[in-house]
């Protein structure tokens, strides 16, 4: 898996550090944010994760801001986005905002690796 990096941004440190530690059990790269600003700050300072797993309600910056700056951005808008979510509408605002994907909150472990495992072009 190795060269596959994936941008957590999630406001709740507990579910931050426990996913993102599941992940690098799984042999992921991880970066993590806050908040859209910070996950911001990352890409625009050279950061190319293979996946942004978006939460959509985080202080400062949501992720539905966070998506539509990074839609207009031309570095920025060919990167995937799954949403995580335990909004209700989730499915239909991910259509809205146009990601990748969405996953909803509590997290099922598995869904979350074989929904990674659809854009990890680097696993044989």
């Amino acid at each position: 898996m190795g060269d596959f990096t994936i941008l957590l941004v999630e406001d709740d440190l507990d579910v931050r550090e426990a996913l993102a530690e599941a992940l690098r059990d799984e042999g992921y790269g991880v970066e993590c944010a806050g908040d859209g600003e910070q996950a911001l700050t990352y890409l625009r300072g050279g950061g190319r994760p293979g996946l942004i797993l978006l939460d959509l309600m985080m202080p400062r910056m949501s992720g539905s801001e966070f998506r539509m700056v990074q839609k207009v951005d031309p570095a920025l808008r060919h990167l995937p986005v799954v949403l995580l979510s335990a909004d209700g509408r989730m499915e239909e605002k991910a259509r809205a905002l146009e990601t990748d994907g969405a996953i909803r909150k509590p997290i099922d472990l598995d869904q979350l690796l074989s929904t990674i495992s659809r854009f990890n072009k680097t696993a044989s």
